[in-house]
Order: C-alpha cells, then sequence, then structure tokens
C-alpha cells in the first residue's frame, strides 16, 4: 500500500487489509517521499480505524524503495501520481506488472485517485476509510 507520506492512506489501507486476511500474509505500507519516515500515522487515520474496531498504532512510515518489488507480490497506489512515482523506479516489466491503483478492485479501469484527506477534516478521512474498505474487501476474496 502505497501513498505520498505513508501517514494518511497507506497506513489505513494496510491496516484494513490486515484486518480481512490471516497472518500468514504479510501487508506493509509505505511512502515516495520519505517526508515522514519514522512517524506513527496521522492522528485522524488512527481515530477513523479505531472507530472501525483496528489499531493502526504499531505502524511508522517508511520510505518505498526498489527492494519492495522484490519483496511483495503486489504493490497498490492510492493515486496516479504515486502510482508514476512507483513506476519511475520499476527495473523490468515484471516490476511494472506488480503496481496496481487500488481503486481499480472496486471500480475497474477507471483508475480513480483516492483523495489525501490530510486538508479535508474528518469527513475526508471518513471517506478514504469507506473506499479503501470496499477496496479491501474484494483484494481479500481474491487472494484466500
Amino acid at each position: 500500500m502505497v501513498c505520498l507520506g505513508n501517514i494518511c492512506r497507506s497506513p489505513l489501507a494496510e491496516g484494513i487489509l490486515k484486518s480481512k486476511l490471516d497472518a500468514e500474509h504479510f501487508v506493509d505500507s509505505a511512502g515516495t517521499s520519505g517526508h515522514h519516515s519514522g512517524e506513527l500515522p496521522d492522528r485522524r487515520s488512527i481515530e477513523i480505524a479505531r472507530l472501525n474496531g483496528l489499531d493502526i498504532t504499531d505502524q511508522r512510515s517508511r520510505k518505498f524503495t526498489v527492494n519492495d518489488f522484490d519483496n511483495f507480490d503486489m504493490i497498490y497506489a492510492m493515486d496516479s501520481s504515486n502510482y508514476h512515482n512507483i513506476i519511475q523506479l520499476s527495473r523490468n516489466e515484471e516490476d511494472v506488472d506488480k503496481v496496481k491503483m487500488i481503486l481499480n478492485e472496486s471500480s475497474p479501469g477507471d483508475n480513480l485517485n483516492v483523495p489525501d484527506p490530510y486538508y479535508g477534516g474528518d469527513q475526508g478521512f471518513v471517506n478514504v476509510y469507506n473506499m479503501l474498505d470496499e477496496a479491501c474487501e474484494i483484494i481479500a476474496s481474491k487472494i484466500q
């Protein structure tokens, strides 16, 4: 799960997908910028996760690296900007094939962006949670 800072959208996506899968599946998140490396998720992401029965306070922001192509079977970008940032790091077509827009799971082929809720107030986090929950439900059903 990859967004820009790895403090709002991707931590939520990580927490949501983890809650839908068994422990044998490894789910992680990262940011393309690295500006928040080592930080907890945004307090509003923590709160909306908590309201939905999830605890994401064990997560810490980290930067997406080329090694992630080796460590993960699927890489979900939260928006087109981060999708392109990830693709720029790819080394070959195998890497590129791992990268998907997450909302294409719930709206196939539409290439919709998960809006960054950072400046959008509390309702933005509710909306993002709901979008990611729907997409993660579909991802989980494909994996299990």
